[in-house]
């Protein structure tokens, strides 16, 4: 028995759908563990989902239509992305083809747009500090993943994620070539950026002046609030996933559309997600949050180790 290409290609979508929650909510055990505290379960975060989904959802006064449409958007992106990228196969599928990894990155700077533009559309202070602040660290961000995308395509030849893939599992001195390591380092810095995380954020943070993800949707509640934290999660699975399936460790993926296989190329996407979680959980654990001002000279090292990668390349260190 074998798996039609389209029926493994909803299997990639549906991977990301069903475990990202699961994956936030072993990230925010190991935390508390690491903090001497109980913690959460595991699976809080299916049931935050479902209560979300069982609440009345309300608008502020004189929000617009792009408010309640913003989270549909975004989770439609989210939705998308997992058909471009190698998340359980190392063969092209139907739509693998569809567009190539900065086709990925813009869908996903969508996402992150529309969720501003109803952060802002509300009037609200915090919901529009946190639209600003992530919008001017987003414009730093994205060039840190174009010249990321370069130093890979350059590397490889080409800029479609299935081929990045099989360039980097053909062997494992890929992963190790200077340009591939720094490019990695520059992407997992932007990780860190964009899943709220210390340095730059406190993911649990509560205080609304310190807020930056987060403050985006203190104005939306019911479905469409478990909306935007049902697609915050498949964000931080899907940029574990581009680490891990076309820079880190591409290997574990199925060959082919039979049921073990597929079973197998799932079981070892979410530990290799959890193992990814746990240190970027050690990293937020081991350093204080930095002020405001100095979240862009991060975010700058970022971008200078991303050029040096590209730098290295004509240096003779591809």
């Amino acid at each position: 028995m074998q798996f039609a290409p389209f029926v493994v290609q909803a299997f990639q979508v549906g991977t990301v759908v069903i475990f990202a929650p699961g994956v936030s909510g072993f990230i925010a055990k190991v935390e508390a563990r690491l903090q001497g505290r109980r913690g959460p379960r595991v699976l809080q975060p299916y049931y935050d989902l479902a209560k979300l989904f069982g609440k009345e959802s309300l608008a502020p006064h004189g929000a617009s239509a792009g408010f309640l449409i913003a989270p549909i958007v975004a989770f439609a992106c989210y939705l998308t992305v997992p058909l471009l990228i190698p998340v359980l196969t190392t063969y092209g599928l139907p739509l693998g083809t569809m567009g190539d990894i900065l086709g990925g990155s813009l869908i996903l700077a969508l996402a992150a747009f529309a969720v501003a533009v109803a952060a802002a559309d509300t009037g609200a202070p915090y919901t529009q500090m946190g639209s600003s602040r992530t919008t001017t660290f987003s414009a730093l961000t994205e060039p840190v993943m174009l010249f990321v995308i370069f130093t890979v395509g350059f590397l490889t030849g080409t800029d479609l994620p299935y081929k990045m893939a099989s360039t980097v599992t053909s062997s494992a001195s890929q992963v190790l070539r200077p340009a591939h390591l720094l490019a990695t380092a520059a992407l997992f810095m932007v990780i860190l950026v964009e899943t709220s995380r210390i340095p730059v954020e406190g993911h649990s943070s509560t205080n609304e002046f310190g807020m930056i993800e987060h403050a985006r949707t203190l104005e939306h509640s019911g479905p469409y609030a478990a909306l935007l934290a049902w697609g915050s999660a498949m964000k931080q699975m899907i940029l574990y996933i581009l680490l891990i399936n076309l820079f880190v460790a591409p290997w574990g993926l199925a060959t082919s559309g039979r049921p073990l296989p597929i079973l197998i190329a799932v079981v070892t996407l979410v530990l290799k997600c959890c193992a990814v979680g746990c240190l970027v959980t050690v990293i937020d654990n081991s350093f204080s949050k930095l002020r405001l001002f100095k979240i862009t000279e991060f975010v700058a090292a970022a971008f200078l180790v991303s050029v040096l990668a590209v730098l290295t390349i004509y240096l003779g260190g591809g």
